[in-house]
């Protein structure tokens, strides 16, 4: 790998980082600006949800014009996007400027993850496509526990205003940095892709691809955010306190990280749907665990950080795995559109989770619960092998259509 191409690796995981930070920094930064404002909490729910119905609408209208048009154009301008709406968030008056800014936060985010797994994935060597993914990826969960941790301090520097400022100088400088860094070119094998990639996700031989990412993902998306949207609430206060869950939240995220990597290894060198099965198997095992035995700090702590690592982890290691079913000319909208449907998980996820609370579930109920999304991708990746082997006898029996990764 050319040191250029290095360079470019570094950068566009450090869009991931700035991804992760962003999406955590307005739930950090209001207790302070709900103080400031006079305001409940509770006020911003639109603005917390701007961002994600962006970064959905990102990910599928956006994000595809990177297979049409070249992924820089989308990922330089998505950064500097990161960086405008970012900092003019910092200067919102009330709960709707809120909003409006997190919205187009979203819509840039959204655009430039797509397409930053997707040349990551290009730029990799070969056979360690998944591998690099997956550690690019890495810099989501890296930029949300660095928000966390380090919150506290920049909002006694700064304000709450300084929660907007730093992802948004850092994105820009990363724009700035990935325009004179990414080739000019559009990818050889990107030339003769198709004039609407989503169309083609949605015909053969591409559509049962698609449709298995985008349940796998998806499925995977409610069962990782049921779990951290309640864990810190349903934790018994008696048995963990009132910090302890806070930590373990931050923890299955860095717990996250190496589960990710080791299977994004693993499928660059071992089955696909095995590899995944597997560790869905582990998640649903330590979900019963968690099920059927009473609360400790010790014995749940270490069910939380397989269970919860392992949901977090394997999110990264299903985006590695898409270079396996999908060619080049079409990932971006591969990936967008499963980002996009999976923000229907994200979505209903927590308020599903809230109504099991409502209606009285325990704790060890709300984990048997978790056991049915894992076992139901469990059950999809089981099927990866076989989609992979017809795709591709498919692309060698039409050499002309497009070029199989």
């Amino acid at each position: 790998m050319t040191p250029r191409r290095l360079v470019a690796l570094v950068l566009m995981a450090g869009v991931m980082v700035i991804d992760g930070y962003d999406l955590n920094s307005m739930a950090l930064a209001m207790p302070a600006i709900a103080g400031e404002m006079g305001l409940q909490q509770t006020d911003f729910a639109w603005a917390l949800s701007a961002v994600l119905l962006g970064l959905g609408a990102g990910a599928f209208l956006i994000a595809p014009l990177g297979d049409r048009f070249g992924r820089k154009p989308i990922i330089v301008g998505g950064a500097l996007g990161i960086a405008a709406t970012t900092a003019a968030t910092a200067f919102s008056t009330d709960v709707i400027h809120f909003a409006f800014w997190r919205l187009l936060t979203g819509l840039a985010l959204g655009a430039c993850l797509a397409n930053v797994s997707a040349l990551s994935s290009e730029v990799a060597p070969e056979g360690k496509r998944s591998t690099v993914m997956a550690v690019v990826s890495a810099g989501i969960a890296i930029g949300a526990m660095m928000g966390g941790f380090t919150a506290p301090e920049v909002i006694r520097a700064w304000g709450w205003q300084g929660m907007f400022y730093i992802p948004a100088g850092i994105a820009l400088v990363l724009g700035i940095g990935l325009a004179l860094v990414l080739d000019r070119d559009r990818p050889a094998h990107a030339a003769a892709g198709a004039k609407v990639p989503l169309v083609e996700l949605v015909r053969p031989p591409l559509v049962f691809p698609m449709a298995l990412f985008a349940a796998a993902y998806m499925t995977n998306a409610i069962a990782l955010y049921m779990l951290t949207s309640w864990t810190v609430r349903i934790l018994p206060p008696d048995v963990f306190g009132p910090d302890l869950p806070k930590r373990l939240l931050g923890l299955m995220q860095g717990a996250g990280l190496p589960v990710s990597i080791l299977l994004a290894w693993l499928l660059d060198r071992w089955k696909p749907g095995t590899t995944l099965a597997l560790g869905y198997a582990i998640i649903a095992a330590a979900f019963a665990l968690l099920f059927a035995t009473p609360a400790t700090v010790l014995g749940w702590t270490i069910l939380l950080m397989v269970a919860g690592g392992g949901i977090a982890g394997i999110h990264g290691a299903l985006m590695a795995l898409s270079p396996k079913l999908f060619p080049s000319n079409v990932l971006s909208s591969a990936i967008g559109a499963a980002v996009a449907i999976s923000r229907i998980g994200a979505i209903a996820a927590p308020v599903f989770g809230a109504q099991l609370i409502e209606y009285g579930i325990t704790a060890n109920g709300y984990f048997a619960v978790l056991i049915v999304p894992a076992a139901v991708c469990g059950l999809i990746v089981l099927l990866v092998p076989n989609v992979i082997r017809k795709t591709k006898a498919h692309y060698e029996g039409n050499p002309p259509a497009l070029d199989p990764v």
